[in-house]
């Protein structure tokens, strides 16, 4: 029975491939520039973010790694450091003993095996001390620019299910599914786009489903019953905020971030 309800509200496996190719193009038309949150100039600062970026905000990472990324250059900056030394500077971002412990390690790894260097290959990225398959496919497709499999995190998994493309919880699972619906060339982009959705409009409590550009085909599951019967008839893209800068007339410098 859950199952023929379930299959009522998402349709055919076509129609949810369908639906999957809506979802792609309306995420392209409401945020084209969509990009990783994290800062980082290059593919070992990105893959040191990730790591510190394990339950912990994007905003917090990005202010510790303002200073960690003058102090620590190199991979073998991280592996000769003393441990103690590292677990300071990166102690607000939470679990700071293991993230550090994972980093050196990790950084040892590179200098050992690698030249210093961050790999361009999954299987090389994963068997490193605090790097699972997310955060080697962050690290491949947003400093590489090479589609790897596409991040799932819980912005992914949420929206994810709620539009029916999925009705896995196993991140590794979700994966899987999005993969067999998405065309490689949109795996690194729809990432980035979906959650800069869910963290805009498609929110954990209480999703804008008014404002959703993605509510005339969206199946809603799991949304609250009163969210549902909302009218799709007011669809906008989500406001740009305006900056302190741009307020006052002037251009602001764009921040380091993601090259794509």
């Amino acid at each position: 029975m859950a199952e023929s309800l379930a299959l009522q509200r998402t349709g055919s496996k076509a129609a949810v491939k369908e639906r999957a190719l809506q979802t792609v193009a309306a995420l392209r038309e409401l945020y084209p520039d969509a990009e990783c949150a994290l800062r980082y100039s290059s593919p070992l600062e990105l893959l040191v973010a990730v790591i510190l970026s394990a339950q912990c905000t994007d905003e917090r990472v990005n202010i510790v790694t303002k200073d960690l990324f003058r102090k620590y250059r190199k991979a073998a900056d991280y592996a000769k450091a003393p441990l103690e030394e590292l677990e300071q500077a990166i102690r607000s971002t939470g679990f700071y003993r293991n993230k550090a412990k994972n980093i050196q390690a990790c950084c040892r790894a590179l200098v050992e095996q690698h030249g210093g260097e961050v790999p361009q290959d999954l299987q090389a990225l994963v068997v490193l001390a605090g790097v699972g398959r997310k955060t080697a496919n962050v690290v491949l497709g947003t400093a590489f620019g090479i589609p790897s499999g596409v991040v799932v995190d819980t912005h992914v998994t949420r929206l994810s299910n709620r539009l029916g493309l999925t009705k896995q919880t196993d991140a590794v699972k979700i994966e899987q599914d999005l993969i067999k619906l998405l065309p490689p060339e949109e795996w690194i982009d729809f990432s980035h786009r979906l959650i800069w959705h869910g963290r805009r409009i498609c929110t954990a409590r209480k999703p804008l489903c008014e404002e959703c550009l993605l509510a005339s085909f969206c199946p809603k599951i799991g949304v609250a019953k009163k969210l549902k019967g909302a009218k799709s008839a007011v669809l906008r893209k989500p406001r740009k905020k305006q900056s302190a800068a741009a307020s006052a007339g002037q251009s602001p410098a764009k921040a380091k971030g993601s090259r794509r």
